[in-house]
């Protein structure tokens, strides 16, 4: 159902997806702070609430429909195997919080779960029940700080992706949005663990998921498109795409994405006249190529 917030009825993000129109998610995250000199990117919910808020609050002003929380790789197994002096608890309560308050009363919010560093048996030591149990503590703090859905996203293996929405399935039935990042667009599309565009789709879809997208990997906008195209053959799902702003290259020993932010917006153009709802970026998109987007539609 929908909510009502200070006189605004606010459509809950079921009826969002379901809605006509496109949604804007934003750009990257850990980037912006980065360049804020905040390098310690998830903790800086604890250390640097303010400068969250300043990114968030760049992406909302940029036309973001919905933001994501500072919460990527905020989960026990990742932290814990990091050696990382950050509390779970605080940390993803703190990201949900910022997040919801930066937004306002109209805008959106997704916790943001992302990989765990490590790989599931027979590659790694880690089983699925280990994953399901580090992502459903991670989404029950989300829920808690009071996101809108879940978005899963910066994945490399399909198990370890599919883990992490039976985990978000379990705690809330708020929508649960899923991506995988893909190596390559061609040969039907394959994530570095060699799984299809298809195989993804279908596997997600069966396990409930309430949309399916692809994000950052090794390939453009204009690649992604041909993913998205894939998908749009396959799934009557809601699509999102949040390519990277161009293809990683490396210079002087630093990853980089050096696609401008017009050239960005063609690329998503491309991923919208391919089927995809929800829009955004990933590494190296920041509120500029956002904004960029966000003015041609």
């Amino acid at each position: 159902m929908n909510k009502q917030i200070s006189g605004v009825l606010k459509m809950n993000f079921h009826n969002l997806l379901k809605s006509p129109g496109l949604i804007i998610l934003d750009g990257a995250i850990g980037t912006e702070l980065d360049k804020l000199g905040n390098y310690t990117r998830c903790e800086n919910n604890l250390t640097n609430p303010e400068n969250v808020t300043h990114v968030h609050r760049d992406y909302i002003n940029a036309g973001s429909t919905a933001i994501i929380t500072n919460t990527l790789t905020m989960n026990r197994i990742f932290i814990e195997t990091h050696k990382l002096n950050i509390d779970i608890t605080r940390v993803n309560l703190a990201g949900a919080k910022i997040a919801r308050e930066a937004t306002g009363n109209n805008g959106y919010v997704l916790g943001n779960l992302s990989a765990t560093g490590q790989m599931l048996e027979p590659y790694g030591n880690y089983t699925e029940e280990q994953f399901i149990k580090a992502y459903t503590e991670q989404a029950n703090l989300l829920n808690e700080g009071g996101v809108d859905g879940f978005i899963i996203e910066t994945m490399f293996d399909l198990r370890e992706a599919v883990c992490a929405l039976k985990a978000c399935k379990k705690v809330s039935d708020k929508p649960v949005l899923v991506s995988i990042a893909y190596k390559t667009e061609s040969d039907g599309g394959r994530t570095m663990m060699g799984n299809t565009a298809i195989e993804c789709v279908r596997s997600f879809a069966d396990e409930g998921a309430d949309a399916i997208g692809a994000n950052c990997g090794e390939i453009d906008p204009f690649q992604m498109a041909e993913i998205i195209k894939i998908y749009a053959g396959t799934t009557k799902l809601p699509i999102f795409a949040e390519p990277n702003a161009g293809r990683p290259k490396l210079v002087n020993g630093e990853t980089v994405f050096d696609m401008n932010p017009l050239e960005f917006s063609d690329g998503l153009i491309k991923c919208m006249e391919a089927g995809a709802k929800l829009l955004g970026g990933c590494c190296g998109a920041t509120p500029d190529h956002i904004r960029a987007f966000s003015k041609r539609i």
